[in-house]
């Protein structure tokens, strides 16, 4: 498999990781009218592509390791259970997520919701495998917890919305964003202990397969039971959608599996560790947002107070994430 050592190189791949999962939203942004429940269907089948694509190409090439299949065959059950853990609470976080994207919109759901995961899983993954300078990356932390409370404020500030709609979308943020944060510790604890350690492109296949089984009962339960309100839904509104939502969908799991491809990757490098790798990663917070503000026009007529709020949100989030990647080389 194809594990990269180099800083520069490993730094490149959280910079995808980064994009990708700061991008991956946007499929949902093109699929109006299309409920996230059904959207989520395509979405899943996407994450299988991509895992299995980054499998048999990076993970099947180079010399480090083992291949993809190899690596897969001698997996022990402990990783395989963690790892399908981990896979289970993203997808319930993640659906989570997309809700409060459909009711808050990008520009708020993801600095809420992934900003509070960043700190939960930087810190759960710096427990289970210490890499890196803590006061960098514990202050890089700190700075995006600040953002965090500035994107809620601009939120509140802007004022468009119902006030009880407003505490919907960014309760649901919150509880995805404890959730989200849960499952890269998991992750990190099928690639540590004793005995076969799967690669991370083993790791991110294993990690699918538990976001694609448990999103069945899951999805279906959303389904019957909107958080947006409303009535039940339906598989034949699935089956009616236009084609191009279907690929749409497909693109946005292709899109966030090649991201976190890319954050196991990089989480592997010796001098790298898993939280600052995962924090690095979150850095999708201000990719979100940068696509919500200028290219969905989210916070258009939004007062100056907002305004005001949304810059302090982009100077800390870039403070914060500056910390974050020089933690590993001081």
């Amino acid at each position: 498999m194809y594990q990269p050592e180099q800083y520069v190189v490993v730094l490149g791949f959280m910079i995808v990781s980064m994009v990708c999962w700061g991008s991956w939203a946007n499929t949902l942004k093109l699929c109006p009218r299309f409920a996230f429940q059904l959207f989520y269907w395509d979405y899943t089948i996407g994450l299988m592509v991509g895992a299995l694509f980054w499998g048999f190409t990076l993970g099947s090439s180079g010399a480090s390791g083992l291949s993809f299949v190899e690596d897969l065959k001698q997996v022990q059950m402990s990783s395989i259970l963690w790892a399908a853990a981990g896979g289970a609470v993203f997808n319930l976080a993640n659906l989570l997520l997309v809700a409060a994207i459909d009711i808050a919109g990008m520009a708020v759901a993801f600095p809420i919701g992934i900003g509070l995961a960043l700190v939960i899983g930087s810190v759960g993954g710096y427990v289970i495998a210490p890499v890196g300078n803590p006061y960098l990356a514990f202050g890089g932390v700190a700075l995006v917890v600040a953002a965090i409370v500035c994107d809620a404020l601009a939120y509140k500030a802007r004022g468009t919305e119902r006030s009880a709609l407003q505490t919907r979308g960014i309760v649901i943020s919150l509880v995805a964003g404890a959730l989200m944060g849960t499952f890269y510790p998991l992750v990190t604890r099928s690639m540590t202990g004793r005995g076969h350690l799967p690669g991370p492109y083993a790791i991110t296949f294993l990690f699918i397969c538990g976001a694609f089984l448990s999103n069945i009962p899951v999805n279906f339960f959303f389904m019957k039971k909107p958080t947006g309100g409303g009535g039940a839904l339906q598989m034949r509104e699935y089956f009616a959608a236009k084609p191009a939502w279907h690929l749409y969908g497909v693109l946005g799991g292709v899109v966030w599996a090649t991201g976190a491809t890319a954050s196991f990757v990089s989480s592997r490098a010796h001098s790298v560790g898993s939280a600052v790798s995962y924090s690095l990663g979150q850095g999708a917070t201000m990719i979100s947002a940068i696509w919500g503000i200028f290219v969905w026009k989210e916070f258009v007529g939004a007062s100056t107070t907002a305004r005001r709020y949304l810059v302090a949100m982009f100077v800390l989030f870039l403070l914060g994430l500056t910390a974050l990647a020089a933690s590993p080389t001081f």
